[in-house]
C-alpha cells in the first residue's frame, strides 16, 4: 500500500505564511504527479491549489499564482506547498494527491491524504 502524511497546517493571520509538506511511503516504484488540493467545506468539491510532475513541470490555480510555490524532493518522495501572502479565501482543508507506479509494468493509481486543516483569519 502507499501513505501520504501531510503536515504544516494551521491557524495563521492574513498575510502570513504557511509550509505544507508530504510525505509518500510505502510500496512506491514512482510518483508521476504529486500536489495538493483544496476543499474549502465540508460538502464542497476538492479544488485543484497545485501540481507537480516527476520531470519538473508544474500547474497552478489561478487563486495560487504569484503567491504559493510546489515543489518536490524525489529522494525523499515528498512534496512541498509554501504558501504566503495567505487570505481569508484560502481556508480550508488541505489534500496531497499523489499518482503513483506501485511496479514496473503495472498501473498507475491515485492515492490522498487525510488532510490537514489551513485556517486563515482575517
Amino acid at each position: 500500500q502507499v501513505q501520504l502524511v501531510e503536515s504544516g497546517g494551521g491557524l495563521v493571520q492574513a498575510g502570513g505564511s504557511l509550509r505544507l509538506s508530504c510525505a509518500a511511503s510505502g510500496s512506491i516504484f514512482s510518483l508521476r504527479v504529486m500536489g495538493w488540493y483544496r476543499q474549502a467545506a465540508p460538502g464542497n468539491e476538492r479544488e485543484l491549489v497545485a501540481t507537480i510532475t516527476s520531470a519538473g513541470t508544474i500547474n497552478y490555480a489561478d487563486s495560487a499564482k504569484g503567491r504559493f510555490t510546489i515543489s518536490r524532493d524525489s529522494a525523499k518522495n515528498t512534496v512541498y506547498l509554501q504558501m504566503t501572502s495567505l487570505k481569508p479565501e484560502d481556508t480550508g482543508v488541505y489534500y496531497c494527491h499523489a499518482n503513483v507506479l506501485r511496479r514496473l509494468g503495472g498501473l498507475f493509481y491515485d492515492y490522498w491524504g487525510q488532510g490537514t486543516q489551513v485556517t486563515v483569519s482575517s
